[in-house]
């Protein structure tokens, strides 16, 4: 069994490793070359989440699981919140293969999804990029924003304020000019809206969002949670990673119980990557994904892990 630790991670993976990885991925399943397992998740109490995600990737022979969940005491540690780790198997044997370090893998294969959503459905004239969100992934899903489009400003709100100067930080690293506004004003300015919080209310609502807006839904994984009113996902024309998590675990599953879309409105994004759906059809349509976050994700991104560490002789080979 090979190890590739957390700390090798950054070394090993790019975004743009994970955009591409991620994006294949996304087309495997548009062909059913690959599938997802159902998703367990679980709340264990104040706050804290854990859960298991998997998969089988035939077209990339690819099996296994990510085991891991939210744990918000975790800043008090000085630890992120986000724990994970990846199991990666050999789909013709069993035998565990692989164990590797997840959290940045995480917060890599999140950003690629929510810029592949960007990069396929948002206007090609999209200059404002909109932050809902200033937690850890926030910094991840603004950088990989930002290079599938050539963004002039970036406006920002969060449920707490103060943690707002950390998108104000990455936009400077950006070379972007960052302003801290209310939902109105970001409903009123922005091209596209990243969503990245962990809430169990929409903040984002209907009367905010103008014709034209791409938003990326990326913090509702679990039943419950909810970023955005329903009722957007009436107006727009909905994308998601999977169907079956988008209607129960993603955005739809709220539009879905107040019957304001069925299941076959939502298009996965691998169809239009494959070009077998269209996205985006004209200035005005305003276009959601709804990022529940697969398991093949996080095999795909493990996997370029992994093949990296083997080919620079940094993974560890430890008999089981």
């Amino acid at each position: 069994m090979l190890v590739v630790p957390e700390a090798l991670i950054a070394d090993l993976v790019s975004a743009e490793d994970a955009f591409a990885a991620v994006e294949a991925t996304f087309a495997a399943m548009a062909r059913e070359d690959a599938y997802n397992f159902p998703v367990v998740r679980e709340a264990l109490g104040e706050g804290r989440q854990y859960g298991f995600k998997s998969g089988l990737d035939r077209a990339g022979h690819l099996l296994g699981v990510k085991s891991g969940g939210y744990f918000p005491g975790n800043a008090d540690r000085g630890i992120p919140n986000h724990q994970s780790t990846v199991f990666l198997f050999d789909p013709d044997s069993g035998q565990l293969k692989a164990l590797v370090g997840g959290n940045l893998l995480t917060a890599l294969r999140t950003a690629a999804a929510s810029a592949i959503s960007i990069d396929r459905l948002a206007r090609a004239d999209a200059r404002v990029l909109g932050m809902v969100g200033a937690g850890h992934q926030s910094a991840f899903q603004m950088r990989a924003a930002a290079r599938v489009r050539k963004f002039d400003k970036v406006v920002g709100w969060n449920y707490h304020p103060e943690m707002l100067p950390r998108l104000a930080e990455t936009a400077a690293e950006l070379g972007l000019p960052f302003e801290a506004v209310s939902l109105e004003e970001m409903g009123a300015q922005a091209d596209v809206i990243v969503t990245i919080t962990s809430s169990n209310a929409p903040s984002v609502m209907d009367a905010h969002i103008r014709p034209g807006t791409h938003l990326a839904c990326m913090g509702t994984d679990t039943k419950g949670k909810q970023e955005v009113e329903a009722a957007i996902l009436a107006r727009a024309r909905v994308f998601t990673d999977e169907v079956a998590q988008s209607v129960s675990i993603g955005e739809a599953q709220h539009a879905i119980a107040q019957g304001l879309i069925a299941e076959g409105d939502i298009t996965p994004i691998g169809a239009v990557i494959n070009g077998t759906a269209p996205g985006r059809q004209s200035d005005d349509d305003i276009t959601l994904f709804d990022g529940t976050g697969v398991g093949l994700q996080d095999l795909a991104a493990a996997d370029v892990a992994v093949r990296r560490a083997v080919e620079r002789g940094m993974a560890s080979d430890v008999a089981l």
